[in-house]
């Protein structure tokens, strides 16, 4: 089952994938891309997920392991 930590993970992936910047919508899609058929199967979390990206980049940013925007931590 697909949880909040897997969406942290997930952030980072996307971000390492563009290089360390990005934009919201460009890490959704990525997610999704990446990520769809075990999203669809993440029961109420489907319904969620991007709103749940978006406090993953919170803690990320908490972490130390973000920086503004959507961008690593350098």
């Amino acid at each position: 089952m697909v949880d909040k930590e897997d969406l942290k993970r997930w952030v980072l992936d996307a971000l390492h994938s563009e290089g360390g910047s990005s934009s919201l919508i460009e890490v959704a899609k990525h997610i999704w891309e990446h990520h769809e058929a075990e999203l669809r199967r993440s029961g109420d979390l489907f319904f969620k997920w991007q709103y749940d990206m978006r406090w993953a980049a919170t803690a990320l940013r908490n972490e130390g392991k973000m920086g503004a925007g959507w961008t690593l931590k350098q």
